[in-house]
């Protein structure tokens, strides 16, 4: 099922339960990530007693990176505008986004240049189409150099 933001956007929940098995692959979830997945689940209305009830059902689920690079960028693309849902970027939210990234097998300098692109893009309205075939510019750029 979805959430709806206050643009009338949909968000898949799963990309909601992709975001706390993230904060679980080290095996706990720190104040800061417990932060960022409360206020996430305040953004598509859910009370804390279900935002805490999701999470513990999630704990015994293990994160699963997508294959492709098109899968990960769409799962990442779809995370990065769950976060962007109230047009504020935090440091933990940013950190989840890496994380995500880092489980995607994406270096370093990718995953900078990926979060920027995304971000930026989300908050301009283009098309995650259009932002994957930037970012695939921005790799061949980086590989040639």
């Amino acid at each position: 099922s979805d959430f709806i933001t206050d643009q009338g956007k949909k968000i898949n929940k799963s990309y909601y339960t992709t975001l706390i098995q993230v904060c679980r692959i080290d095996g706990k979830i720190d104040p800061l990530e417990m932060e960022m997945l409360q206020r996430e689940g305040r953004k598509f209305g859910l009370t804390d007693p279900e935002i805490d009830k999701l999470i513990s059902l999630e704990s015994h689920n293990e994160y699963h990176t997508p294959y492709s690079l098109e899968e990960k960028f769409e799962q990442l693309y779809n995370v990065a505008a769950m976060i962007l849902a109230d047009n504020i970027v935090t440091e933990g939210e940013k950190k989840a986004i890496r994380r995500i990234a880092t489980e995607g097998g994406f270096s370093d300098e990718a995953i900078e240049s990926l979060r920027d692109i995304l971000l930026e893009g989300i908050k301009n309205n283009e098309s995650e189409e259009a932002l994957l075939a930037k970012f695939k510019r921005e790799l061949f750029k980086k590989m040639t150099a």
